[in-house]
């Protein structure tokens, strides 16, 4: 069976850390330009990506990697940064718990949308005057994370929101929401909870409105003002993120993975994935093991 490494902990030495930040030619330098494996983490990632050459795989998207580039990597999902030459910028980590000792709420992150994105993650890509107000915030925390000053990481907490909000502002698509507490809002983070809790067995919007005590209309309408995609293509985008994981990464037969996944039979989930993918289940892993 493939296997894949897994991040638990932002820092392997240390159990209480809860943020991180680095330069990406540091690292590269560290590693000897070695390409790391394909791997997830349990935190949240941000590369902030001033001059680059080669590519990001995220969740089996590939986005070629170029200066002024912002990357959004969520918990769980897989990635890969493949350098052709170092690179220059910043790599953000931060988990949850940070999130709630400095009073960020996840409802926060959520309302953003700039994380847990099942369909594709392209980078944000700012202007040269955005890229350096973004890169200003970076360099900031930077500074603040390598010092010493008191309630340093108070101080990191409030530019880590500033800059999370700057970037939102630049993604035109999804734009900051005049209240991060609105019940909208809340409705969209419960909606994607229960979705991966339950999108293995439960695929129709019906019952995932059902599960929220609203309407499928009501359901459709919030997700699709919210996160510019209706709730039926955010279930399917989970099933297929999670196929991909399971056709690269075992040995699971099509059979095993289709009930795995819900479909009550093996030609249901293939026609399924084909739809989606316009590749059968085989000559997507086939296509991949090939890459």
């Amino acid at each position: 069976m493939k296997t894949f490494k897994t991040y638990h902990k932002i820092n392997s030495k240390k159990d209480n850390v809860s943020f991180a930040i680095a330069k990406m030619e540091d690292i590269y330098a560290r590693h000897k330009g070695t390409v790391d494996e394909p791997h997830r983490h349990h935190y949240f990632t941000v590369l902030i990506i001033k001059k680059a050459a080669g590519e990001h795989k995220i969740d089996f998207h590939t986005y070629p990697l170029s200066p002024q580039q912002i990357y959004f990597v969520a918990p769980g999902q897989v990635h890969q940064v493949i350098e052709r030459e170092q690179s220059l910028g910043y790599v953000m980590t931060f988990s949850n718990q940070f999130l709630v000792k400095n009073s960020i709420p996840l409802s926060f992150i959520d309302s953003l949308n700039l994380f847990y994105n099942y369909g594709q993650n392209p980078p944000l890509e700012p202007t040269a005057a955005q890229f350096d107000a973004v890169e200003s915030f970076t360099a900031r925390i930077f500074e603040l994370f390598h010092g010493t000053a008191p309630m340093k990481y108070v101080s990191i907490g409030a530019f880590l929101k500033l800059f999370l909000i700057e970037c939102n502002t630049i993604c035109a698509m999804n734009p900051i929401p005049s209240a991060a507490g609105t019940s909208g809002n809340n409705l969209i983070r419960a909606f994607k909870i229960t979705v991966d809790q339950n999108y293995k067995k439960e695929h129709s919007t019906i019952y995932y409105a059902h599960k929220l005590h609203i309407t499928p209309d009501h359901l459709n309408r919030t997700v699709k003002s919210k996160m510019g995609t209706t709730a039926k293509e955010y279930i399917k985008a989970r099933i297929i993120t999670e196929a991909k994981r399971l056709l690269y990464f075992t040995d699971e037969s099509n059979k095993e993975i289709a009930y795995e996944l819900g479909f009550t039979e093996p030609a249901n989930f293939s026609a399924f994935f084909k739809k989606q993918t316009q590749l059968s289940p085989s000559d997507f892993k086939n296509k991949e093991k090939k890459a």
